[in-house]
């Protein structure tokens, strides 16, 4: 086939099976080496498109292409997929009866189907199929799960190796989410493919907002995080599978929608609460790691870190399991010197021990970084990012440095008063000096330094005490109950002939933060993305899928941007291809068509509703006898007012509003930053300026702006 011919093939498949008009960095050059048989490796970021590098192939070769799968719970959600954009797929599993099994073997036999999807522990019962006839190709998918050095090491993939020997002439794709150097190389000799070709793609997820708080009192941050999201799907991953149970319920405490997924539960709980969240019956679920892995739910809006990952390997990979359709995400991490004492204890007589504390205190690093964090994140993996990313908490509040000597001096002298035989907590109680039962019954409240550093709060004192461990002042003794002791740097900062650099707290829940998140407005209920949402909700309990398999996030925001009504535009919406035209293009486009005559009619009562002011307010009434006559209240006809005078009419604002006041009104609009709504200003001016003024004043602020 000449490339030009093969390369239009792939464009058309492209768009008809999957509706993207254009290929994503790689997915073609990873794709064109798959059809030409060569062994391939494909690192990608989780949203970065790696189905489609074996899927698209698939529909082109003549055989089945052979999809190996860790979870047999996330087999059905992938074929489903595959389905609905018209791919006849199938999945092998123990779940099934023979008879079911033998159905799916005479399908490959027969070359009716594309892709098979299988685990590990299954391949056994694939033999009559595992021949050169049969099958095409073989993707090898969360292919870290083979190496001993990965974050999600599985025994049963280490079996794979056979298949190359198997059918050396069949090429093996490996793809997986994340893989350092180490983990690269144990993968491709694992699977006996070792001159396949590599491709490494950008980690670099900009969509995610990166941000690390203090661990205390991270329950209400979490609760308050999902009260102004309350359309939006998260996952919040915990240490246990206590804080899961914990956390879940305090979440229904409060309304919320949650469910926990752990170990502990059975398989057709553990089942019910994944499908549950696929299908957006459920908002959050908190779990953990054994969640995720494979979901290709792409409206996940958030993920939290309740507890410190691991590994940074386990992190990148869960963060990415949250704006996969390439719309804003969040990634909050909450990190504490608790979860890295409680790793560490984890990772204690394992057989690379050290392999993980080094992981570990990376991703400590990483949570303690003064300096932007994506640079950190993607170093790790390789990558130099030459600018600061402007998406995560350091960036947006950077750090502020000042001399800490003296209050590191505190810390080591009371370090030393202790004799060094107490961990972090004791120390900080004796600076404040805490009246507790244990200091008191350790005569600690005799030592010097009891009580000397009482004008600085708890928390200030613990990031204080990080910094200074993070610089190597002194250190935490965790083989004797993690006690803190000074190291060989510590007598010339007591001494004062060392200079001590310390940053500040950032208090990420100031007041003015939380009031601007607060005034945040979720998506209007009658907004044409909720519509089409709720639309594609009843659609998805209709045919039984997940919604997002019926078009996600991303296609939905196109769709209320564009507003497509004819077929040959619908089709053009990124997301939408020849089958899901067919099925859902009739619903979709009345959906946009309706909501375009509701708004046109709105519109048209809105201006007659003006109009009708403008002409009693050129007759000469006054705004109360506007009011009496409309049967509306008078801040209403005010706002009827400045809205007539922004759009042109003849109006004397003037007879209402001052300069003084309007100089207020914009002083206050630029130190609120542009806020939305009146209240915000309202309070500013501490409930004295009335609402229809600042009304007024924003309305000659907004036309002396356009002029």
């Amino acid at each position: 086939m000449p490339l030009t011919q093969s390369k239009d093939i792939l464009h058309t498949h492209l768009k008809k099976y999957f509706g993207f008009d254009h290929f994503r960095s790689q997915q073609e050059s990873i794709i064109t080496s798959v059809l030409e048989k060569r062994d391939c490796l494909v690192i990608m970021p989780t949203g970065g498109g790696k189905s489609v590098c074996f899927q698209l192939p698939a529909l082109i070769f003549e055989g089945v292409t052979l999809v190996i799968s860790p979870l047999i719970a996330l087999m059905k959600d992938q074929v489903d997929g595959l389905r609905a954009n018209g791919i006849p797929s199938a999945f092998f599993n123990s779940s099934q009866s023979g008879e079911e099994q033998q159905d799916i073997l005479d399908q490959v036999a027969k070359r009716e189907l594309k892709l098979l999807y299988v685990a590990p522990e299954s391949l056994a019962g694939l033999s009559p199929i595992l021949n050169q006839s049969h099958i095409s190709a073989i993707a090898v998918d969360e292919a870290h799960c083979i190496s001993s050095w990965g974050h999600d090491f599985r025994p049963s993939y280490q079996q794979l190796g056979f298949l190359k020997k198997t059918l050396p002439q069949t090429p093996i794709i490996a793809l997986t989410a994340t893989a350092d150097k180490a983990t690269r190389q144990d993968i491709v000799n694992q699977l006996n493919i070792p001159s396949a070709q590599q491709f490494l793609a950008s980690f670099d997820r900009k969509n995610i907002a990166l941000e690390v708080r203090a661990a205390h009192d991270r329950v209400s941050k979490i609760l308050r995080f999902i009260e102004q999201r309350p359309n939006e799907s998260g996952i919040i991953y915990c240490l246990s599978r206590k804080s899961t149970e914990n956390l879940v319920g305090k979440l229904k405490n409060s309304g919320i929608k949650a469910a926990a997924y752990h170990a502990g539960l059975n398989f057709d709980n553990r089942n019910k609460v994944q499908e549950d969240f696929i299908f957006d019956k459920t908002q959050i679920v908190c779990a953990t790691v054994a969640f995720g892995m494979g979901i290709d739910k792409s409206n996940v809006r958030w993920v939290i870190h309740y507890n410190m990952p691991k590994n940074i390997e386990g992190y990148y990979q869960e963060i990415g399991r949250s704006g996969r359709d390439g719309l804003p995400a969040r990634a909050l991490l909450f990190h504490s010197y608790a979860d890295v004492i409680q790793l560490r204890k984890f990772a204690e007589g394992a057989a690379n021990e050290e392999v993980q504390i080094a992981k570990l205190e990376r991703m400590k690093q990483f949570s303690e970084a003064p300096t932007c964090r994506r640079k950190i994140l993607l170093s790790y993996f390789g990558e130099f990012l030459q600018e600061d990313c402007g998406n995560c908490d350091v960036c947006k509040n950077p750090p502020q440095f000042f001399n800490g000597t003296v209050i590191a001096q505190k810390i080591l002298s009371t370090i030393a008063r202790l004799k060094e035989s107490e961990p972090t907590g004791t120390v900080i109680d004796v600076l404040r000096g805490a009246q507790n039962a244990s200091i008191l019954d350790k005569n600690y409240h005799q030592l010097s330094t009891f009580g000397i550093g009482k004008d600085i709060s708890w928390n200030d004192w613990q990031h204080y005490v990080i910094q200074i461990i993070n610089q190597g002042y002194c250190e935490i003794a965790f083989h004797k109950n993690n006690t803190l002791r000074l190291t060989s740097f510590s007598k010339a900062v007591l001494f004062g002939k060392t200079e001590v650099r310390l940053s500040k707290p950032v208090d990420k829940e100031t007041k003015a933060a939380v009031e601007k998140e607060q005034r945040a407005k979720p998506i209007g209920t009658n907004s044409l993305f909720e519509r089409l949402r709720k639309l594609r909700f009843q659609i998805s309990l209709e045919e039984n899928i997940p919604a997002y398999l019926v078009f996600n996030d991303a296609t939905l925001k196109e769709l209320e941007a564009e507003r497509p009504t004819t077929e040959e535009d619908f089709m053009q919406i990124n997301g939408v291809g020849q089958r899901k035209l067919e099925v859902y293009g009739d619903q979709f486009i009345q959906e946009i068509k309706d909501f375009q005559a509701e708004k046109t009619k709105k519109k048209q009562r809105k201006s007659h509703t003006f109009n009708d002011t403008y002409e009693l307010y050129k007759a000469g009434k006054s705004i109360e006898e506007i009011a009496k006559i409309r049967k509306l209240k008078s801040t209403t006809i005010f706002s009827h007012l400045a809205k007539l005078y922004t759009d042109g009419k003849e109006v004397d604002i003037f007879q209402f509003v001052d300069r003084a006041a309007i100089n207020q009104v914009a002083k206050a609009k630029k130190e609120l930053e542009s806020p939305d709504g009146l209240k915000p200003y309202f309070e500013f001016f501490e409930e004295k300026m009335e609402y229809s003024t600042i009304r007024l004043a924003l309305s000659v602020i907004e036309k002396e702006n356009m002029a």
